[in-house]
């Protein structure tokens, strides 16, 4: 069978590494098993540590780049076997950690009967020495320290800009909001007459249609602003692609079509949705929209699937 993890490379590296991780410490723990010392694998960096000296459990997880909560589950388990204790510092606040008698002893069989033969298995391992893939480690934990993956990954995200409409793409803002409409309702008489004709619908009568297109990728959504006649504008027909998800182009084009409409001069500007459409009655909160009652009661029989009406509130903070 292929090796779907390695064939990908760095796209599993985590992965990769972990399943390596887990046969490495399967190994181990039969070592230290043979060894007669009542640990697991996960436990010798605690008992490392605590062997040059008693410490915090703040300052052993600091020591090991752990968290609290990890560290103080192993300290749990060491102390349950014996190994360590808690015993008051200098400073009567601060509990110490150190190895018990046990764990002094312990320790000594580490030191001569398991460091030294897995250290050499290692180094056969790595073809005779494992100095050359330790600095690889090094430099990656560094790397990672000074930016995460999650943030070379967002940094490398597809640009994101803002096209206005053109003839050529109407097909595009009926097929985006095809799609999410017939995902998640039934399409009404409303949705086909804007879709099908937004020229008439929206441009005509003083409305605007933005795109948002990703680099590389194309078009992946739209949105509309329709005029309503005393300056109110409805944001209407706002859709991702679902294969553009994640790109945070909802949010972008949110935000142009919030700064059209204002420079549009919309007062109101309002839009009408569904409370099943969880993640975007969140966005809209966050850029400003606030849930009202005098819009539901004003606009909401536009659409049979209305149950939340909203109005842009410039000015007030933004939700997390």
């Amino acid at each position: 069978m292929p090796d779907v993890v390695a064939e990908l490379g760095g796209v599993f590296l985590g992965a990769r590494l972990r399943r390596l991780a887990e046969r490495l410490q399967a190994d181990a723990a039969q070592v230290i098993a043979e060894a007669g010392i009542d640990a697991q694998p996960s436990h010798m960096p605690l008992l490392a540590a605590l062997d040059r000296e008693a410490m915090t459990v703040g300052r052993l997880a600091e020591a090991l780049g752990a968290s609290q909560p990890g560290v103080t589950r192993g300290l749990n388990q060491l102390q349950a076997s014996g190994l360590v204790e808690t015993r008051d510092g200098e400073d009567a606040r601060a509990r110490l950690v150190a190895l018990t008698p046990a764990g002094e002893a312990a320790m000594a069989k580490v030191r001569a009967r398991v460091w030294p033969p897995v250290s050499r298995a290692v180094d056969a391992l790595c073809g005779g020495d494992a100095g050359p893939l330790l600095d690889r480690l090094a430099a990656l934990e560094a790397a990672m320290a000074e930016r995460s993956l999650l943030a070379r990954v967002r940094e490398d995200r597809p640009k994101l800009a803002i096209v206005e409409y053109r003839e050529d793409l109407a097909a595009a803002f009926h097929d985006i909001n095809r799609e999410w409409i017939e995902a998640m309702f039934t399409m009404e008489g409303a949705d086909r007459d804007v879709i099908e004709r937004p020229r008439e619908t929206i441009l005509d009568p003083g409305g605007a249609i933005l795109f948002v297109a990703a680099e590389g990728l194309g078009i992946v959504g739209t949105c509309a602003l329709r005029a309503g006649g005393d300056n109110a504008f409805e944001l209407t027909k706002m859709g991702v692609l679902e294969a553009a998800r994640g790109l945070k182009a909802g949010e972008f084009l949110l935000e142009a079509a919030i700064a059209r409409a204002q420079a549009l001069g919309a007062d109101p500007l309002y839009l009408l949705t569904n409370a099943r459409c969880e993640a975007a009655i969140h966005l809209y909160e966050k850029l400003g929209f606030r849930h009202d009652a005098q819009i539901m009661e004003r606009y909401g029989a536009r659409y049979e699937r209305c149950d939340v009406a909203m109005r842009f509130v410039p000015d007030t903070p933004p939700r997390q």
